[in-house]
């Protein structure tokens, strides 16, 4: 029978609920257990498909095509799962779900209502996430008191009737505010916090506690006193040099002892070894040679609209035993040619026409100036752009989605979708295959011919115009042949250039860099060295 960690938080939003989530269910892997992790997430909406990055963050794409909230991200980079869209499910995917049955009549006349109904079908769903998993870890966003979360702390307070105390624990994660002008911790909003869990028929089990500073033993004790706890599961989550430590700082507090005792667990093993080394290197970072790297965006200034590139990135310069320091390049106010000042350049997807011909100019200066380049997604689409304008002189060259009308559509519609008009979850989304060409750039990196990559985007390379590229040097190297379209291109003439229309960075990991950004970076350490700086 599968055991269920449920993980609320209290006080104010973005304490980390996700990472910690994520490094409950690495320990819990590095036993032997089985884990899977669901998100709750409570905004009305159906999805992340629709929303800024802006308000939320990246939205972060499953293989199945799921646009999901980015804490999913952090649950496959920590446990080496694949996640789906049963991983995320929000309040508007369980009213549609509702509504319809009662649509149907499937209620048979039924008064519908949130106590029976909602919270049924979010039951339904938390224990069809479960089934096959030892261990399934159910986190519910927002934050306790917040009127939009109350049917998934219901859910999850039923999800204990008629069940053993040992099959459901409740974790509660809060914060200890520090005060300057005092210099003190205090921890009233963690007991106002537990006291509101409690009203909704809730009591938690652990504490995980959120602070700048260090808690003291006493006031560990008073916690556990005032919460209803032992001292031993009041634990702390210091901010740390890096979320990848955060499962080591759990480990040495007991955490993982605590949650299988509460579960009535034996560990079936104990494999933290290659995470370990991992978390080493983290630690001797400062130690390693430094690059520089540009993000050329218009999300500069929330770096959670960049979570998965920022990841993917450190991934790979750890697997190099290099330090990366990241800038971010505003192509709508700064110079683009301050991309020549850089060891690498990214240009990440995105929507919109707004700094495209900063961006434009930004991969205009990298491919003239030998600066290893990666384009993602509108990257890959702006480095087509690029390249007809200036390499094969076709001067108007533009996109349909910039500019409808232009005279030559490098970057065009595929022909189902030019009469969509809804915008959710009709993109090209999820995983799709590629095919590599033998002795490219591509295949070196990947080692392999054939590969899935997660897409996120309605337009495509306009096949209209291969020839005219191949016949200046530019490489296809990556094609979906089912669709016939363009997924790498990569210019030979070059230390390091490749663009892709998909996203890679959803697929990178601490224990799994992603080959293009180990790539990218190793070329950047070159192009340094080289340079003799």
């Amino acid at each position: 029978m599968t055991k269920y960690i449920f993980i609320t938080g209290g006080v104010v939003s973005s304490l980390g609920k996700g990472i910690t989530s994520a490094s409950i269910g690495r320990l819990l892997k590095s036993h032997g257990f089985s884990v899977n992790i669901v998100k709750c997430d409570p905004y009305i909406n159906v999805d992340a498909g629709t929303m800024s990055p802006y308000q939320h963050g990246e939205v972060f794409v499953t293989d199945d095509g799921a646009e999901t909230d980015l804490d999913l991200g952090y649950y496959e980079r920590f446990l080496g799962i694949s996640c789906a869209k049963a991983n995320n499910m929000t309040a508007g995917q369980i009213y549609q779900s509702v509504i319809e049955k009662e649509r149907k009549g499937e209620y048979l006349g039924q008064t519908v209502q949130v106590i029976p109904h909602i919270t049924d079908e979010i039951k339904k769903r938390f224990t069809e996430a479960s089934r096959g998993f030892d261990i399934t870890i159910i986190e519910i966003g927002g934050t306790v008191g917040d009127i939009e979360s109350l049917p998934f702390l219901e859910a999850a307070r039923q999800m204990k009737i008629n069940k053993n105390s040992s099959d459901i624990i409740y974790i509660h994660v809060t914060l200890v505010p520090y005060l300057t002008s005092s210099d003190e911790l205090k921890t009233k909003p963690t007991q106002h916090s537990v006291n509101k869990l409690r009203e909704i028929g809730i009591d938690p089990d652990i504490i995980v506690t959120r602070s700048e500073k260090k808690i003291s033993e006493e006031m560990k004790k008073k916690i556990a006193l005032f919460c209803s706890v032992v001292p031993e599961a009041v634990i702390e989550a210091p901010d740390a040099k890096s979320i990848y430590l955060v499962p080591e700082i759990f480990k040495k507090q007991g955490l993982d002892e605590q949650v299988m005792m509460l579960l009535r667990l034996r560990s079936k093993k104990w494999d933290f070894e290659v995470w370990n080394e991992f978390a080493q290197n983290v630690k001797n970072q400062e130690s390693f040679p430094e690059i520089k790297l540009a993000i050329a965006g218009k999300y500069t200034k929330l770096k959670d609209s960049y979570k998965s590139l920022n990841e993917a990135i450190f991934h790979a310069a750890v697997a190099n035993k290099i330090k990366v320091k990241t800038e971010y390049l505003d192509t709508e106010t700064e110079n683009p040619q301050k991309a020549a000042q850089y060891d690498a350049l990214i240009v990440p997807g995105g929507f919109g026409d707004r700094g495209i011909e900063g961006k434009i100019e930004a991969i205009r200066t990298a491919r003239e100036n030998n600066v290893p380049f990666l384009g993602i997604c509108l990257g890959m689409q702006c480095a087509a752009i690029e390249f007809a304008r200036n390499a094969a002189a076709i001067k108007d060259a533009h996109s349909c989605e910039f500019k409808p009308k232009c005279k030559n559509p490098i970057i065009s519609l595929m022909e189902e979708q030019k009469n969509i008009s809804k915008l959710g979850a009709t993109m090209r989304l999820g995983s799709y295959s590629c095919e590599i060409k033998k002795g490219t750039l591509a295949q070196t990196l990947y080692g392999k011919n054939k590969i899935e990559e997660r897409h996120r985007h309605r337009y495509e390379f306009n096949n209209e115009y291969r020839k005219v590229f191949e016949s200046k040097k530019m490489i296809f190297s990556g094609i979906n042949k089912k669709l016939n379209l363009v997924e790498i291109m990569e210019y030979p003439n070059h230390p390091f250039f490749i663009a892709v229309q998909f996203h890679p960075e959803f697929k990178s990991g601490p224990l799994f860099p992603h080959p293009l950004f180990t790539g990218l970076i190793k070329a950047a350490m070159e192009r340094r060295n080289n340079a003799g700086i």
